[in-house]
């Protein structure tokens, strides 16, 4: 809880702020360990969303809400361009295969997971931060809608959606926020 009166002895000021950069919009970079191909042509990404639950403690008057005991995490997704060869498309496409084994059990692939990183590059492009995300897993990706009406040139970009497990965000000297 803010004092007021604390807050209006000693209001925030511009000489309190250590660093006045603003955080670019283009300023990232993506790692994936399953995917190289993707994280190298990824031109953006998602910093996801997270929700923490709330519990309700009844009372005669009104109920109050507290803090719940559950975080909820936003999906992370990634558009990325295709290349011309279809690589970095097909590294998805055949993870989601193995996940679901569409035509055989045997098509099924154990090593499921892959980690992540996204790294947030400050106003230097250097390294400012990390999300490290733990157990990622497609769930959805776009398809490529080929169209040879078209009057210029245009390049593909999928978009892919990931599920996962929890992610940290990790600061400038590598500790945990």
């Amino acid at each position: 809880m803010i004092n007021i009166d604390m807050a209006e002895k000693n209001p925030l000021t511009l000489e309190d702020i250590s660093n006045r950069n603003f955080l670019s919009i283009a300023g990232f970079q993506l790692v994936l360990e399953k995917c190289p191909k993707v994280d190298f042509l990824c031109n953006m990404a998602n910093l996801p969303g997270i929700s923490l639950g709330i519990a309700n403690q009844s009372t005669y008057l009104k109920n109050i809400p507290l803090p719940g005991d559950k975080l909820q995490y936003g999906d992370f997704t990634i558009n990325f361009i295709v290349d011309e060869n279809l690589e970095n498309y097909n590294q998805i496409y055949a993870w989601m295969n193995a996940l679901g084994f569409p035509e055989s059990i045997s098509d099924f692939d154990p090593d499921e997971f892959s980690d992540g990183t996204l790294l947030i590059l400050n106003s230097n492009y250097q390294v400012a931060g990390k999300v490290k995300f733990k157990d990622l897993f497609p769930y959805s990706l776009t398809g490529l809608p080929f169209d040879a009406t078209i009057e210029e040139q245009k390049y593909f970009a999928a978009q892919v959606s990931f599920k996962y497990t929890i992610y940290n965000v990790i600061n400038i000297e590598g500790e945990e926020v």
